[in-house]
């Protein structure tokens, strides 16, 4: 494990099938997580096209709602947004009981949390946040009923290539010139968040436009 994990963690690194202290009795009367987040709540692909399936919206009306576009290390990734309200900024899809919308179609970082990715090569694990969740008395559960997805083994493929192609674009990014950080942003965000993916299997859509993209 990395120095910096151990600093953030409980220390230790779990697999999917491993039990974690992170039930919370459905976070009931609780949306601290939801809240004051900035632009932290990143969307990969899936993200985004679950979210365009279930709302019955194109990406370019969910920028013109609750999504937004920033920069992080030269590259251009989108985010879910922090909405203005009398209590500080939440998000734009928490309701006015304080509970989540989109709960069934949530994002990945937000299945996630108070667990955090940890990737080696092509390992993924998982570390646990300390005093990240306020809840009390939190109860033990295996990781991938935490994160509440079908077919962990396929997902957790998925991240791990997400991740690699993320990670060497802002590599990429940090030794070219404007234009082409500019062309290559408008390549990768026209081909895995703009154009929509139509296969039924989320998976094979996404390996295809990688494949794609790779060959640019």
């Amino acid at each position: 494990m990395e120095e910096y994990l151990k600093d953030i963690s409980d220390g230790k690194l779990y697999s999917s099938n491993d039990m974690v202290k992170v039930g919370c009795h459905d976070c009931t009367g609780c949306s601290a997580c939801c809240c004051d987040m900035g632009e932290s709540i990143l969307l990969d692909p899936m993200d985004v096209w679950r979210l365009e399936r279930n709302l019955g919206q194109s990406f370019e009306q969910l920028l013109a709602g609750a999504i937004d576009l920033h920069v992080e290390d030269g590259l251009i990734l989108p985010n879910l947004k922090m909405a203005p309200s009398a209590t500080g900024p939440k998000c734009s899809f928490l309701n006015e009981e304080g509970r989540c919308s989109i709960h069934g179609f949530r994002p990945g970082i937000c299945r996630l949390f108070p667990l955090g990715r940890n990737y080696e090569g092509e390992k993924l694990s998982y570390f646990l946040l300390t005093d990240a969740c306020p809840a009390k008395n939190k109860s033990k559960m295996k990781v991938s009923k935490w994160l509440e997805m079908d077919g962990m083994k396929d997902y957790e493929r998925f991240l791990v290539k997400w991740h690699a192609l993320t990670k060497s674009l802002r590599q990429t990014m940090q030794n070219c010139d404007e234009e082409k950080a500019k062309q290559k942003n408008m390549l990768f965000l026209q081909m895995f968040y703009f154009t929509p993916v139509q296969q039924e299997n989320f998976y094979d859509g996404f390996y295809e436009r990688l494949e794609q993209f790779e060959r640019r």
